[in-house]
């Protein structure tokens, strides 16, 4: 038995599992649906990681772990999954530069070509300087060069919205010119990754609106004009009904990428009209649990496939809690139960970010993943999560 802190300053007790549920791994992709991951970044624990941009100091890449980073790829290509590499789970622009999310690229691009594993990688226009206006062919050569390089280690292109582009263009006609240039000298068809302001507000007026349907008209109009090169699109944060009026005004044959922590087990499911594929971060930690659900519904069992997605949604929605500022710290959590899995050997993270959550919040999550069998072993878990509790005052 182990006391844990809850958010009153209380303890309470709380028996952890003592058998692991079983998985068994199977690397075979889904076939009922297309399923990515995102996968967190490891930190090197020797190393500061403490980079400040202070004046005009030239930024200096965070060190990173790169067989602990490379090894949960691995870890969730074992399960089936496809990997979203170098967006925000990967610190993008949160402690890694594009030069630092190009490494991260490359070297999991190389990995997945040796296990078979299936692999896309975040364009943005990331390494121009965010304190000044760029034109438009600045930022489209900003896109190029990332594109060329996605593609030239075998990843598939996510086009990411540019923050500066949205601060240039002056029409819609703008970004259906910057996109189409794009996608046309794209070589395999590519996702189109679309952020709302209500998580940046930095892309307010994206596709030269700031009415939801006239951008959702803008953005599926660059789509169907150039179908044949888009193999599908993610926009993020949307509500049940917009991602379902989202589905329905996309051409056949483009997947919608769900990533929410709320409607996924149903939006993923579908309705007689069709269903969302899947891109989402919290897919990460809870692999075993979704693998498991996926291999049910490509088996046709529904039911399983219902019960073990619903059975994760307390702690998809635990990881993200709080407003917009406190919820970006996702992060911390996807590393806390990684360390707690056995799958690194700390709890440390890029700029510090392990203090990030408080103690209460690192408990629930603990006991929300004991309580899913997500833990290897259920006893390593539990000393680990001790140590979080000792180091913290807590005995």
């Amino acid at each position: 038995m182990i006391e844990l802190p809850e958010p009153d300053g209380t303890l309470a007790p709380y028996e952890p599992s003592t058998v692991p549920r079983g998985f068994t791994p199977s690397n075979a992709p889904f076939t009922s649906r297309v399923v990515f991951s995102t996968a967190h970044v490891v930190a090197d624990p020797m190393a500061a990681n403490t980079t400040l941009l202070l004046g005009f100091e030239p930024f200096r890449p965070p060190a990173i772990d790169w067989d602990a980073t490379i090894a949960f790829r691995g870890h969730l290509w074992a399960q089936g999954f496809a990997v979203a590499e170098a967006l925000d789970t990967q610190n993008r622009a949160m402690g890694l530069d594009w030069s630092a999310s190009a490494e991260l690229i490359r070297r999991s691009a190389q990995e997945a070509h040796a296990v078979g594993g299936r692999i896309a990688g975040g364009v943005w226009t990331d390494q121009l300087d965010p304190m000044r206006p760029h034109s438009i062919a600045d930022i489209t050569a900003a896109y190029e060069e990332q594109i060329e390089f996605v593609e030239g280690v075998g990843a598939q292109t996510i086009i990411m919205a540019s923050p500066q582009l949205a601060q240039t263009a002056a029409s819609p006609d703008d970004y259906a010119a910057v996109y189409r240039h794009l996608l046309a000298q794209a070589t395999t068809p590519v996702i189109l990754h679309w952020v709302l302001p209500e998580s940046d507000p930095r892309l307010t007026g994206y596709w030269g609106h700031t009415d939801w349907d006239a951008a959702l008209d803008a953005f599926a109009a660059v789509v169907k004009s150039n179908v044949d090169k888009v193999d599908g699109v993610k926009v993020w944060p949307v509500s049940r009904e917009r991602e379902i009026q989202l589905r329905r005004v996309m051409p056949e044959g483009v997947h919608v990428y769900n990533g929410d922590i709320t409607d996924f087990p149903e939006l993923i499911e579908g309705d007689e009209q069709g269903h969302s594929d899947a891109l989402a971060s919290v897919f990460g930690p809870l692999a075993p649990v979704i693998a498991g659900g996926f291999r049910a519904l490509d088996a046709g069992d529904t039911e399983t496939y219902r019960a073990e997605l619903k059975s994760t949604l307390p702690l998809a929605q635990h990881l993200f809690e709080g407003d917009a500022l406190s919820m970006r710290f996702f992060k911390t959590d996807f590393v806390f139960l990684a360390w707690l899995s056995g799958h690194q050997e700390h709890f440390r993270m890029i700029w510090g970010e392990q203090s990030a959550r408080s103690v209460p919040h690192l408990a629930k999550a603990y006991r929300l993943a004991d309580g899913l069998g997500l833990f290897p072993d259920a006893d390593l878990a539990e000393h680990r999560m001790r140590l979080v509790l000792e180091t913290a005052g807590i005995r």
